[in-house]
């Protein structure tokens, strides 16, 4: 199995970890579906972004680079709910940078 791949399971992976609370929460299914595509390209960034950094450093900040966006939208409507979104991003990205540079290799 290629590098990348392995990045994109580990995305989906780190995905399934964000949306099970949303789901909880009854949120719309249009937000669930982004958010795990958020996750599974952070995967796959992670695999050929070459970045001089720590692994959980290197999570974080292609983490928040590919939710800047959303983030502005959401952020319009809902200011507060940028807050989870944040603590989740955090973690998840130092997680699954962790992850990829250890079960993907540099």
């Amino acid at each position: 199995m290629n590098r990348h791949f392995k990045g994109m399971l580990l995305g989906a992976c780190a995905g399934i970890i964000d949306v099970v609370p949303m789901i909880f929460q009854d949120l719309p299914v249009d937000a669930d579906i982004s958010a795990f595509s958020m996750w599974v390209i952070v995967g796959f960034l992670l695999t050929v972004t070459d970045l001089k950094m720590a692994g959980y450093l290197k999570g974080q900040t292609v983490s928040f680079a590919v939710l800047t966006p959303a983030a502005i939208l959401i952020g319009w409507q809902e200011p507060f709910s940028l807050i989870p979104i944040f603590i989740m991003t955090t973690v998840l990205g130092s997680l699954l940078g962790i992850s990829v540079e250890k079960f993907c290799g540099k």
